[in-house]
């Protein structure tokens, strides 16, 4: 069944569209938000407007590039949730009006699955049933996947998310936002062994991390008042001995996870996928453990709309539709 289908994803501060034709991804046009920079985090109502100001242009950009025009599209993906709702209230509005004239299929996607068929858009890919460590500024989670469209969350998070635990920690060194990427990037050039940082034990396969935010809050806050430049003489190895102690915590709870499944088909995805740390970690570990590893190129690991077009590919194919009265959901689960 031949279909060249538009994605849309606006669930933060990301406004993306790509175009898909027959299972293979033709572009992916991102645009970032830069506002958000100056207050630390995402601000929801600035981003809601910064959707309203470039979703048509990004939109035309992914049409343009693929020399194709909006009568040839088969349907019109968008995501659905989990997310800001004022954010993704512009990508579904905007989908809906779009596949409403047009008189084509709608088809929502669910942004943490998206994730996972990120895994879909390049070789090598990996093999059903396989172990999905999802990790994110918003969720970290071990998904049990079955097939495309068939997953299960075998562990989550029960408070904060990974990849919230790194940008706190940036916040709390002084660095500026987003400050996941510049914890992997000091922590590159420091010792990891530094300073021990106590892990959080949660029953089964769950994780916790406000434990060891709370923990680092106060190791900092003591050595400070010990010595002010504190942070300014010891940052490479204060980064490198979070991130360690992270990935520690989360590579502890997916080797569990392969054990108990008896699966040795693992994969990474999501924001924190991108982490040079988390993926030079879990490839080690994968040769100890004899694990078949898949990771998404890291231009597929943060929000975009090559994930949502990958998803739509599968939903079109399964015959997976919605209708007009569709809304955002904000915490739209697997």
């Amino acid at each position: 069944m031949s279909s060249t289908i538009l994605a849309i994803e606006s669930s933060c501060d990301e406004t993306s569209a790509a175009i898909i034709r027959d299972g293979k991804v033709l572009n992916n046009v991102i645009a970032t938000q830069k506002i958000h920079e100056q207050y630390g985090g995402v601000v929801p109502e600035l981003a809601s407007r910064a959707h309203q100001q470039h979703i048509v242009p990004v939109v035309q950009q992914a049409l343009q590039q693929a020399n194709i025009i909006p009568k040839d599209l088969s349907a019109v993906a968008f995501t659905r949730g989990p997310g800001l709702l004022g954010a993704l209230l512009v990508g579904v509005s905007f989908a809906k009006s779009l596949a409403y004239g047009l008189g084509i299929p709608l088809i929502e996607v669910n942004h943490m699955q998206a994730h996972i068929l990120a895994l879909f858009i390049d070789n090598p890919r990996p093999k059903f049933p396989f172990i999905c460590l999802t990790v994110s500024g918003g969720h970290t989670q071990l998904v049990l996947v079955k097939d495309y469209l068939k997953m299960e969350v075998i562990g989550e998070t029960q408070d904060d998310a990974v990849g919230e635990a790194f940008d706190k920690t940036a916040k709390i060194l002084g660095l500026p936002y987003p400050g996941g990427p510049l914890i992997d990037k000091y922590a590159a050039q420091g010792n990891p062994t530094a300073f021990p940082f106590p892990e959080v034990a949660m029953e089964g396969l769950n994780f916790s991390f406000s434990g060891i935010k709370t923990s680092f809050l106060y190791f900092i806050q003591k050595n400070v008042q010990k010595n002010p430049n504190f942070i300014q003489e010891n940052l490479a190895d204060i980064c490198a001995s979070m991130q360690q102690t992270l990935v520690t915590m989360l590579l502890q709870k997916l080797k569990r996870a392969a054990k108990e499944y008896k699966i040795n088909q693992i994969a990474i995805a999501g924001g924190v996928a991108a982490n040079s740390g988390l993926r030079k970690t879990l490839t080690e570990v994968a040769q100890k453990q004899q694990w078949e590893v898949y990771i998404p190129a890291f231009h597929y690991c943060t929000d975009n709309a090559g994930m949502i077009a990958m998803a739509a590919h599968y939903k079109y194919l399964a015959g997976e539709f919605c209708d007009q009265t569709v809304s955002p959901l904000p915490r739209l689960h697997i």
